[in-house]
């Protein structure tokens, strides 16, 4: 049986110290692989339809990794199409509440409906601002700028109390902190980040009563029957999530086929505890600099003020992370290693 370790160093073959997966992921080598080989297939002119399949095997894994069934997962491009089709959704006048400084896909569909009453708060009041009013709470499982993890359990009873339901964005969060997506109204992640795919998917997990949403976005794809559904209106639509389907990126689902798998063969649960005890190590190190990150306790992303300016010194020296409104922040995946933090932090002291 394969290690932990040994899967990584067989999928993975960084150049440098990449401590950006909060920005995008690296590939597996499996995934590149599977890339090129369906780009072979379009030159060749080789019939497309195994990555129609590859499609469906992401969808399923995805449904698992999620904890869901496989038919209230839907396939896109972007977060922010999902959230646009939750926003039509909402009456005049509804109330959608977010995270002060939460990622902009996530909460502007809601802001260019124009009609809708969007309120934010500090992310830690969340669940304590829900009120009889609110239509929707809507919030990143992890923040992206600083990895701050919201109390989705506290969200998800404050909500059913008052009638609300919960939109959760989780592309920073799916591919090292366990989903459950079964407790939300609407979840939805890209698959370029913690996913490992390359870019242009998403994933997008509806109630099994669709919520009240309107396929919008439907063309032939989120058909019954989609090869029937070409020409004309579709008559039928998907009885499942597929009706929220858009025409999928198959070179990208290909690739993102084979990253899934990887993460299904290592599990969730070995990847955060990976993941979570390098950022620890991270932490406990920058105190010993005198720095003082961003409380996200149970994090994989660590944000430390006033060193935002720093990312481009680190990039010339090999070492990759982001500088996100000043701070500089670090993303651990299941790739780094405890050498790769020592590294950072032996850049940071210089």
């Amino acid at each position: 049986m394969e290690t932990f370790e040994n899967l990584v160093r067989a999928e993975f073959t960084p150049k440098q110290t990449f401590l950006n997966t909060a920005s995008n992921g690296l590939l597996p080598a499996r995934t590149v692989s599977a890339v090129q080989q369906a780009v072979r297939m379009r030159a060749e002119g080789t019939p497309l339809g195994p990555l129609y399949e590859d499609v469906e095997a992401a969808r399923a894994s995805f449904a698992r990794l999620a904890g869901v069934p496989a038919e209230r997962v839907a396939t896109g491009a972007s977060v922010a199409e999902y959230g646009g089709l939750i926003a039509a959704s909402l009456p005049a006048g509804a109330e959608v509440l977010t995270a002060e400084g939460d990622f902009a896909s996530l909460v502007n569909p809601f802001h260019v409906r124009g009609d809708l009453k969007v309120r934010a708060v500090p992310l830690e009041r969340l669940a304590e601002s829900v009120r009889p009013d609110t239509a929707l709470v809507a919030v990143s499982a992890a923040q992206s700028a600083d990895g701050r993890l919201a109390d989705l359990p506290a969200v998800r009873e404050a909500a059913r109390a008052h009638g609300a339901r919960t939109y959760v964005d989780a592309s920073q969060s799916a591919g090292w902190l366990p989903m459950e997506a079964d407790a939300d109204g609407f979840l939805a992640a890209v698959g370029f980040k913690w996913l490992l795919g390359p870019h242009g998917a998403s994933f997008f997990v509806a109630p099994q009563d669709f919520g009240g949403l309107a396929p919008l976005l439907a063309g032939w794809v989120a058909g019954e029957r989609p090869w029937d559904s070409c020409y004309g209106p579709v008559e039928e639509l998907a009885h499942s999530a597929r009706r929220f389907d858009v025409s999928p990126a198959l070179f990208t689902y290909a690739g993102l086929r084979a990253s899934l798998e990887l993460l299904e063969e290592i599990g969730v649960d070995v990847v955060h505890a990976h993941d979570v005890g390098l950022a620890d190590r991270f932490r406990a190190g920058l105190a010993g600099l005198g720095h003082e990150p961003v409380p996200a306790p149970g994090s994989a992303i660590v944000s430390v003020p006033g060193l935002g300016h720093r990312q481009g010194e680190l990039s010339r020296a090999g070492i990759e992370v982001s500088d996100r409104a000043g701070n500089l922040r670090a993303a651990f995946h299941l790739y780094n290693t405890a050498a790769d933090v020592d590294r950072l932090l032996e850049a940071l002291s210089a």
